[in-house]
């Protein structure tokens, strides 16, 4: 029982992280906030981590009800939030700003960049909703408490690494996180490749 949970803690570590990518998100992070002086891009990255979590805790904790709502069963879900999360790791693995994960940026950010486009879609995107789900859609109330507690582990090292977002460039450059992007685009496509090979067994009862 423990040795499931905690591989099942690690896998869901193992996917938020790259879904998310902290040390990736680290230069948009930047470019967005290059007019503020430290003590407000501290507020921004506090109110967009919290917003992201809000938003997506929101999804793990009303996911079966909004399914029930609309119809929606669990193979389907799995089948194309699976495909979703694929296309994010393959626009990573190719260099591109994937569409899907909603990672596009304005060139003229907004007057809360906190918001919009910083907690959604940039951390609480379509990929990271559907990943998180993913997780709690066949699973007790202790699989969804772990979700939730590893989702504010890495959105705390997400508030973490855009506060020391200057020192994680200086120390690491650009042509590292390209590299860092390029692993986590592989972990992502993999997951989503499990996520449809899950569903499409569950849809037809395939063990």
């Amino acid at each position: 029982m423990h040795s499931d949970l905690l591989s099942f803690s690690l896998m869901v570590f193992t996917g938020f992280f790259a879904i998310m990518n902290p040390i990736a998100n680290t230069p948009i992070f930047i470019g967005l906030v290059e007019d503020q002086d430290a003590a407000e891009r501290r507020r921004t990255a506090r109110r967009a981590t919290i917003t992201a979590f809000l938003i997506v805790t929101s999804f793990i904790l009303f996911g079966k009800f909004i399914f029930q709502v609309f119809g929606i069963t669990i193979p389907a879900f799995k089948i194309t939030g699976g495909i979703l999360v694929f296309f994010v790791g393959f626009d990573m693995l190719r260099s591109r700003k994937s569409e899907v994960h909603g990672h596009d940026t304005p060139t003229t950010p907004d007057d809360d960049i906190a918001i919009s486009p910083l907690a959604i879609p940039i951390l609480a995107g379509p990929g990271t909703i559907v990943t998180a789900m993913n997780y709690v859609t066949s699973g007790g109330l202790t699989r969804m408490c772990l979700v939730i507690l590893i989702f504010a582990v890495i959105i705390l090292l997400t508030y973490l690494a855009f506060t020391l977002s200057d020192r994680i460039m200086e120390k690491l450059g650009r042509n590292l996180i390209m590299v860092v992007a390029k692993i986590m685009g592989l972990i992502i496509a993999i997951i989503g490749t499990e996520m449809v090979l899950s569903g499409i067994k569950m849809s037809f009862s395939l063990n």
